[in-house]
């Protein structure tokens, strides 16, 4: 048998070796781990459902729109730099940030008409909005705000809703848990599913 018709040989078994382990195998073995439970709602995009229906993701966190903006019952996520305007919803098809630095004019010039925009829909002073408010993540897409941004919008979700400010904070501190390294944080989807659940007894 010649060289190379050995080497041929050799080339071809090393590749359905690898064929079988990793187009084969490989994949097998990322799927029955993904189908272990506790891990099987991480695999496939941790996706919230109502009633049998998928309302989002808790990882995803998309801006919701207000139908009447002078009565806007919802808590609201930190702005994203894919959106036209400042506090417009993001596109997390194209998700990422401005990669703009802290002393860029059109990044200073949007913080602040965000933070005034933000004061107004709350009734509140400008230097009273928090800075996870006014300032887009990495991914434009975070799913969570700070409990201070989520305690800013309590009196104005309340009011919208017909629920008593008690009952909003108790629903923002059911629905607090980790943000970023070791902070507390809120999700705004599932935040707002449980307020949408208790205005509707």
């Amino acid at each position: 048998m010649s060289f190379v018709v050995k080497q041929s040989l050799a080339g071809l078994r090393v590749l359905l070796v690898f064929t079988v382990l990793l187009g084969v195998l490989y994949p097998l073995g990322v799927g029955l781990v993904a189908r272990v439970p506790g891990l099987e709602a991480h695999a496939e995009g941790s996706v919230v459902s109502v009633n049998g229906q998928a309302v989002g993701s808790s990882l995803i966190g998309i801006d919701p729109v207000a139908p009447d903006p002078a009565h806007d019952p919802y808590f609201h996520t930190r702005p994203s730099a894919t959106a036209s305007d400042p506090l417009g919803q993001g596109n997390p098809a194209i998700s990422g940030g401005s990669n703009k630095g802290a002393f860029n004019d059109d990044l200073v010039a949007a913080i602040q008409q965000r933070k005034n925009a933000i004061a107004e829909r709350e009734g509140v002073s400008p230097a009273e909005v928090p800075a996870d408010a006014v300032t887009a993540s990495a991914s434009g897409v975070d799913p969570d705000i700070s409990v201070a941004y989520a305690d800013l919008q309590v009196a104005r979700v309340a009011r919208n809703t017909g629920l008593s400010e008690g009952k909003v904070r108790q629903l923002v501190a059911e629905n607090t848990t980790g943000y970023g390294i070791g902070l507390p944080g809120v999700n705004v989807l599932t935040l707002n599913l449980a307020v949408r659940a208790a205005g509707a007894h």
